[in-house]
């Protein structure tokens, strides 16, 4: 594999991984959203 290969490939994986972890950081410090929540409608259903 010639190095214009693998620093392609470096940097395609690091890219993605940076990506991936920049949006796992959004999800886990968000806020919680305030009730009612999308699903309130469906607490008193009878089935």
């Amino acid at each position: 594999m010639s190095t214009g290969a693998i620093l392609m490939m470096i940097i395609t994986q690091g890219v993605f991984v940076l990506v991936t972890g920049y949006f796992f950081y959004r999800v886990l410090v968000s806020k919680p959203k305030e009730e009612p929540d999308s699903f309130s409608e469906n607490d008193d259903v009878p089935r």
